[in-house]
């Protein structure tokens, strides 16, 4: 990221709204924001498919959720946050992944300028992609500032956006089993 470049953009902002940047509060308020976006937008550039290499043989064939994962991101359309928790679910076909990894491809995705939608679909493809699971799922639930604190001010309404891959989205059966499965365990 260019560092100095954010600084000097952000001088350019603090102007454009009428502020002083050398004001005492403002002074140090560029080096703040960017260092800000140097950590939300860490995982510009990177591959969440490479957390998910190591993991585990196992025969174990059956549905795995990790469930309530908490997220943030920043709205590409508003730069304002958004955030909530995940539902991640995926059934193995002779290897499974550790845990954390899972928490951390979710992590890598939402450290860019984002959608929901397309968050959401992203890890669905990486999960489904490189674990080459029989199926793979992922639901969000998150609260979206730039509809909380500006526009439609809807604070504390969230948005839900599935994306399911292989079995668990051809096989009504067993998308059936993997929702009644989040909602017992809710």
């Amino acid at each position: 990221m260019d560092y100095d470049r954010i600084q000097n953009a952000v001088r350019d902002m603090l102007v454009a709204i009428g502020e002083d940047p050398q004001r005492e509060g403002l002074v140090d308020t560029p080096r703040r924001i960017a260092e800000m976006y140097c950590e939300l937008f860490s995982g510009i550039g990177k591959d969440p498919a490479s957390v998910l290499t190591a993991g585990f043989d196992e025969s174990y064939d059956e549905t795995v959720i990790l469930r309530d994962v908490p997220f943030h991101s920043i709205c590409e359309h508003h730069f304002l946050p958004f955030f909530g928790k995940a539902q991640i679910a995926y059934i193995p076909t002779g290897r499974v992944a550790g845990t954390s990894k899972l928490a951390r491809a979710l992590d890598i995705l939402a450290s860019r300028p984002q959608i929901q939608e397309r968050l959401t679909g992203q890890l669905a493809d990486t999960l489904y992609d490189t674990l080459r699971p029989s199926g793979a799922a992922v639901v969000m639930s998150a609260e979206h500032l730039c509809m909380s604190i500006r526009g439609a001010r809807k604070p504390g309404s969230k948005i839900v956006t599935t994306a399911s891959r292989g079995s668990l989205r051809t096989q009504a059966a067993a998308r059936q089993d993997l929702l009644a499965l989040l909602r017992e365990t809710q």
